[in-house]
């Protein structure tokens, strides 16, 4: 809700402050906000279910150079009796991909149809997969096979469908967004110490164009909990027209089930560090 005796600045501070990623916000979009001299606040979209409530905000500021700057504001909960967690971002595109990432609908649950939304691909489960047969499946397999040898074939089967090849690409739609920012804010979350280093962040800095992509998404069993894994390409547009990409690996196979972000630039290191994610017991 607006509330008519908060001033641009105090509804700013308000927004950086709730915001678990404040910091990979721009910092030239908040220099911007410092001359707003109005605002006014939004429900864009909503969605609630038994296992999530989220909904998209829009905070729109009038510049004093007669200019708008909109930011928008993610906020979601898994349940009614848990905090609020809120999450702020420059772009429709960019909330509307954070929120098909929610935990609940991992790796996405973006609505399809929705003007703008991000349509995931979903999990596949088959016959014998999936925590609620595990059981029956390791007691009986086809061919006769039980116990040991019959959970070295699911795993290998597992190994196999995170390392298969993606179905033939659309064509890139190359987006003129301020990709050398986009690209610094996916350096900046990578988490591996392998990730790309400066030299590759120097060169993503004449970037003018980007297209993002979901490759695979895959839902699996590790260390006995649920682990989802989404790879995308980010493919970007250089200044001298060469196309390069970064490929993120977005999984929750930590010890505490948070979502943790890989960054590679060759897509079949992405997939071998996918691949050992999976194989850790």
């Amino acid at each position: 809700m607006n509330d008519p005796y908060e001033t641009p600045e105090t509804h700013l501070e308000r927004l950086l402050g709730r915001a678990l990623n404040s910091f990979d916000l721009p910092d030239a979009t908040v220099e911007r906000l410092d001359s707003a001299l109005a605002h006014a606040s939004s429900l864009h979209s909503s969605h609630h279910s038994g296992s999530l409530d989220r909904s998209i905000h829009r905070h729109a500021f009038l510049l004093s150079d007669g200019s708008a700057l909109t930011l928008w504001e993610l906020v979601h909960s898994t349940g009614p009796r848990a905090a609020e967690q809120h999450e702020l971002y420059t772009e429709e595109s960019e909330v509307r991909l954070a929120a098909s990432r929610l935990p609940a609908g991992f790796p996405g649950f973006a609505e399809a149809g929705e003007p703008g939304g991000v349509t995931l691909t979903p999990f596949r489960t088959g016959p014998g997969e999936g925590p609620e047969s595990a059981g029956a499946a390791d007691r009986e397999r086809p061919g006769g096979q039980s116990g040991p040898a019959a959970g070295l074939d699911a795993d290998f089967t597992l190994l196999a469908d995170l390392m298969a090849a993606p179905p033939a690409a659309l064509p890139r739609m190359y987006v003129p967004d301020n990709s050398a920012d986009h690209a610094r804010r996916v350096l900046r979350r990578a988490e591996n110490a392998n990730r790309p280093g400066e030299e590759t962040a120097r060169m993503l800095r004449s970037s003018f164009a980007h297209h993002i992509t979901q490759v695979s998404a895959r839902q699996c069993l590790v260390a006995g909990k649920d682990a989802g894994f989404t790879l995308y390409e980010h493919a970007f547009l250089l200044l001298d027209g060469v196309e390069t990409s970064l490929w993120e690996v977005e999984h929750t196979a930590t010890p505490d089930g948070r979502h943790m972000c890989e960054v590679y630039t060759a897509e079949h290191t992405a997939r071998e560090a996918m691949e050992l994610r999976a194989r850790v017991r």
